[in-house]
């Protein structure tokens, strides 16, 4: 639609002042800077649309995760759109995981506050430095947890790093997916809940299926495609 078009219309457009995208591929953590002085961590596999408006600085992230760390600009609030979650903040810093259902929000900096655009969940709940919240796409924003020790293992991907604490093999598994195209399969289903504690690189899937192998007497298969963590040994 043409602008004369869209004035007889009635339509009203608003000038997008500067617009950046990005999209990592699986294992690639990168930092950009952008047009208002921000800055943006994007985690792996993310796509986000950037869009700096007159009233407004606006961010979809698609999928992934990222965090941001957030230049003050009053006249501007900084609103990241995840599905039907937002998340919106002046000058703060804080990271969004898009999720099924819903969006993973953990504060660093400031406060931000966070709501559903859709049904029962459009009321605002502010959540402050230290704090981590999942907001539903549906019933909007639960209660604000602080576990600051938490929060630093769950963003250690910042300096490609994954940091266990307890973690089950199950889960710990599913998170080296995330960074790499050669995925670590489970065989033996009692292997998935035992714990391990350790820290890793994001690309290095293998030291971490070794760690599992020597900690738990676990068989480990290293193939092209795939990591067969076995049965005990």
């Amino acid at each position: 639609m043409g602008l004369a078009a869209a004035v007889a219309a009635g339509v009203v457009l608003t000038p997008i002042l500067s617009r950046q995208r990005y999209r990592t591929l699986v294992g690639e953590i990168r930092r950009v800077p952008l047009a208002d002085g921000s800055m943006a961590a994007i985690n792996t596999d993310t796509t986000l649309d950037i869009r700096f408006q007159k009233a407004e600085r606006a961010v979809t992230l698609d999928q992934g995760e990222a965090w941001f760390q957030v230049a003050k600009d009053r006249a501007r609030p900084f609103v990241v759109a995840a599905g039907d979650v937002r998340v919106q903040a002046v000058g703060t810093a804080f990271s969004v995981r898009r999720k099924s259902g819903g969006a993973e929000v953990r504060v660093t900096e400031g406060v931000v506050e966070v709501w559903s655009d859709k049904g029962a969940g459009k009321m605002r709940r502010r959540v402050g430095a230290g704090e981590q919240v999942f907001v539903s796409d549906q019933a909007g924003a639960s209660s604000p947890v602080k576990r600051p020790l938490e929060m630093d293992r769950a963003l250690s991907w910042r300096e490609g790093q994954i940091v266990l604490d307890g973690d089950t093999i199950g889960a710990a598994a599913a998170e080296f997916n995330r960074y790499n195209n050669r995925k670590i399969v489970i065989v033996d289903p009692d292997l998935e809940g035992r714990t391990v504690v350790g820290w890793f690189r994001t690309n290095e899937p293998e030291s971490f299926a070794q760690a599992v192998g020597v900690a738990h007497d676990a068989s480990v298969k290293l193939g092209a495609d795939v990591i067969m963590l076995g049965g005990a040994g």
